[in-house]
């Protein structure tokens, strides 16, 4: 008698144009965004929760602010006095020809405190801390740092995410200050020297137009940027892919990402307030 001939398991049968069965195909690459942000949403959320979760990594948390505060506080003061004196002397160009030359300390100081002063300080903590953060995170995840922490029973999101989202958060809030602070007396010097405005006229449209929660808007956003820019790069650098040259590649990424989200929080965020706080004498 001969052997029964081994069987064959039937083939999935192929389509007509030569792609593969429904059970083989990969899930569709347009869901990948959306996947990523909601895991984004879902990183910010647990970050949320673990701020108030202890123990509460002191130490941490002091040794990344003063990376964050290092880095970018002489940047920041140096672009901000170039970007108050070409906002003052736009405002003072177009106000000289509108004959409202009076306004155009109020308008200037209001554009450099309302707008150029948070996206300056998150633009520059994004490229500078956040890049770093996102680096430093990547590098301990291809080397297995992170899942190490994990099967020890330590919650890398609290142990380093947490930390470094609340310095950038804290830092950006204080160097809002300087920037404002900074970019007003850029204005006003080349406003008074180079466009031959008064020191009074400069003062008193600023006093006349400007109102307490204007300060207020600046500083949360200044807040709520830098909470973005924390949150991404840690997103980034907890999810590399091709080993060290992933790390790069997540670097960039992070800044890219934080730069897009920026503006469009920025531009949400002015349209609210606008609404919300009616103008000084309105």
């Amino acid at each position: 008698m001969t052997a029964p001939l081994p069987v064959r398991p039937p083939e999935p049968a192929a389509t007509e144009a030569g792609e593969k069965p429904p059970q083989q195909r990969q899930p569709s690459r347009l869901l990948a965004p959306l996947r990523q942000t909601g895991q984004l949403f879902a990183l910010a959320l647990a970050v949320a929760r673990a701020i108030f979760r202890r123990p509460f990594q002191v130490r941490e948390f002091i040794e990344q602010f003063w990376f964050v505060a290092s880095v970018t506080i002489l940047p920041a003061a140096l672009v901000s006095i170039p970007f108050g004196a070409v906002i003052a002397l736009q405002v003072g160009s177009l106000t000289e020809q509108l004959g409202a030359q009076s306004f155009t300390g109020g308008a200037s100081v209001l554009a450099v405190i309302q707008q150029a002063s948070p996206l300056i300080v998150a633009l520059l903590i994004a490229g500078a801390a956040g890049s770093a953060i996102c680096a430093d995170l990547g590098s301990r995840k291809i080397r297995e740092e992170l899942d190490a922490m994990e099967v020890m029973g330590v919650s890398p999101i609290q142990r380093l995410v947490v930390p470094r989202v609340l310095a950038t958060m804290f830092v950006a809030v204080l160097l809002n200050g300087l920037v404002s602070v900074v970019g007003t007396l850029g204005g006003y010097f080349f406003n008074v020297i180079m466009q031959g405005g008064t020191p009074g006229a400069y003062l008193a449209s600023f006093s006349a137009l400007a109102q307490l929660p204007d300060l207020y808007i600046g500083e949360l956003k200044a807040l709520i940027f830098g909470f973005i820019a924390g949150i991404v790069a840690a997103y980034r650098g907890l999810n590399p892919r091709g080993g060290p040259k992933g790390v790069g590649d997540a670097v960039n990424q992070s800044v890219v990402i934080t730069f897009m989200l920026l503006f469009a929080v920025n531009m949400i965020m002015t349209a609210i307030y606008l609404q919300i706080v009616p103008p000084k004498g309105g």
